[in-house]
């Protein structure tokens, strides 16, 4: 399958108002893991672009759910919260400004739409139709991007799609072992255009994986000590990389992906 190298990730720091939004999270823990979280990706080899913490947008350090960029252009998502309007235009400014990639607007009023629910295999996309996302906005990334097939998951559970199920490889999905994930699968399957390999693992908050340039970023030992082993025996072609993000989902509909932006450019970027 024809895979995305990227160069950059975009990430945002992480505010302290977070707290306000979500009390039982420790700042200074989830800090220091959003910044373990940033240093990976540049371990991997990514150039990573950090946007400031905006006190007045709490939610702005998961920068997935404003922006999905494929093939070089960006498609600005609708957040339904109001009050995300802020992130939504900060990340337009640095995709637009600071990267110079095309930016695709959602126009359908009605449209919700998060990047979390977006799911790009390399060859198709699954948009998960969830309490963040709706039937115009996986409407939306199919008008964005015609020249894949896009199709729309129902997901009953309260959680993203790519929470559920994630790329880990070249045609190859990772999911959990719960019957309700094993639904979702069946209705990718079901749906899909093309057929890909399966990585179950034992534990359904596994499954939210990232595949970056031929390294696997998935979460720590501690907090998926059974899948952590599975990961292990089953992923012998690439590198494998785990980090502690356990802080950082107390908040609702957070995820590995969540954090950052991947991004392909191939001319200069300008530090912010």
């Amino acid at each position: 399958m024809p895979t995305t190298r990227y160069t950059h990730a975009v990430v945002n720091r992480l505010p302290r108002s977070l707290t306000d939004r979500q009390p039982t999270l420790d700042y200074d823990r989830a800090k220091r893991q959003h910044e373990n979280y940033v240093q990976a990706l540049r371990d991997i080899g990514l150039d990573v672009i950090e946007m400031p913490a905006d006190e007045d947008t709490p939610w702005c350090a998961f920068v997935d759910d404003t922006a999905f960029v494929c093939n070089g252009t960006a498609i600005i998502t609708k957040p339904a919260e109001p009050e995300r309007a802020k992130e939504v235009e900060a990340i337009r400014a640095v995709l637009k400004k600071e990267i110079g990639l095309p930016i695709v607007e959602v126009s359908d009023k009605s449209a919700k739409l998060h990047g979390s629910d977006i799911l790009f295999t390399g060859r198709e996309f699954f948009i998960g139709i969830t309490k963040w996302t709706n039937e115009s906005g996986a409407c939306a990334v199919a008008s964005a991007f015609p020249e894949y097939p896009c199709t729309p998951i129902k997901v009953t559970e309260n959680k993203h799609l790519k929470t559920i199920v994630s790329m880990a490889g070249p045609d190859l999905m990772c999911v959990g072992s719960s019957d309700s994930t094993k639904n979702v699968l069946k209705r990718l399957e079901r749906e899909a255009t093309y057929s890909y390999q399966i990585l179950t693992l034992p534990e359904d908050e596994a499954a939210n994986v990232m595949y970056i340039n031929g390294t696997l970023l998935h979460r720590s030992a501690k907090e998926i000590p059974l899948s952590f082993n599975v990961l292990m025996e089953k992923i012998t072609d690439f590198t494998l990389q785990s980090v502690d993000i356990s802080e950082l989902l107390k908040c609702e509909g957070a995820n590995l992906n969540s954090c950052c932006l991947l991004v392909r450019r191939t001319k200069h970027i300008r530090s912010l």
